[in-house]
């Protein structure tokens, strides 16, 4: 039945659209691209993460020389990027939080990484960044979307009068996770559970999704 004009939204359904999913990509929804290039590659330094190092600027840049240093570019990684495929049970985990709530994925990761990533999940909406790419394909450096991306995009929304619930499974989710009306950790290490164990972290999807159930409609 349509509602006259001025009238209110049932209440759960105003709940819900007034709280956002941010989400992480890698490790959550598709394997860490890094550990996939590495094992392609056979350069078993690139296997570092953001569960590894707390220092984005400094793991990429690290990442960066050991590529120059092999003569690698942007081609060999996304020939990489073209056979990796979601997690199993992350687009149908996808699917069926979109259509409780609006989810944003937040990630660190690269446009020039992510288009096959995210046709493949079906196109959700994605805040990255970009990669600065010589004519010959070599990587020369990166261009955050903004600094501190994922704890600023949350305080953004915050700002406009939405609520933020969001999971990772890095040291640079936790800011994300913690500023929020709630925030979970998923598939993360022991060593990051262990210095955050007031966070709930969960292994399997099914109880992901039920965490985020519960805490958009609070």
């Amino acid at each position: 039945m349509a509602h006259a004009a001025g009238a209110a939204l049932p209440k759960t359904k105003e709940i819900i659209m007034q709280k956002i999913v941010c989400l992480d990509l890698e490790g959550v929804l598709v394997p860490e691209i890094w550990i996939a290039f590495s094992q392609a590659s056979g350069i078993p330094e690139l296997k570092r993460t953001t569960r590894d190092e707390p220092d984005y600027d400094k793991l990429m840049k690290w990442r960066l020389g050991i590529l120059k240093e092999h003569g690698l570019g942007l081609k060999e990684i996304q020939e990489t990027i073209a056979g990796i495929d979601p997690l199993p049970g992350a687009k149908e985990f996808l699917d069926e939080l979109r259509s409780i709530c609006q989810v944003i994925i937040i990630s660190d990761t690269f446009t020039q990484f992510a288009s096959p990533l995210m046709k493949k999940l079906g196109w959700p909406t994605l805040f990255c960044n970009s990669l600065e790419v010589a004519p010959d394909g070599e990587i020369t450096g990166f261009r955050m979307r903004i600094q501190q991306s994922k704890l600023s995009t949350v305080r953004a929304l915050q700002s406009i009068g939405f609520e933020t619930v969001a999971a990772g499974d890095s040291y640079n989710d936790l800011d994300m996770i913690q500023a929020g009306k709630a925030g979970f950790l998923f598939r993360t290490t022991d060593q990051i559970k262990a210095d955050f164990p007031q966070i709930p972290a969960y292994e399997t999807y099914e109880e992901l999704l039920a965490a985020f159930k519960q805490a958009v409609a609070d």
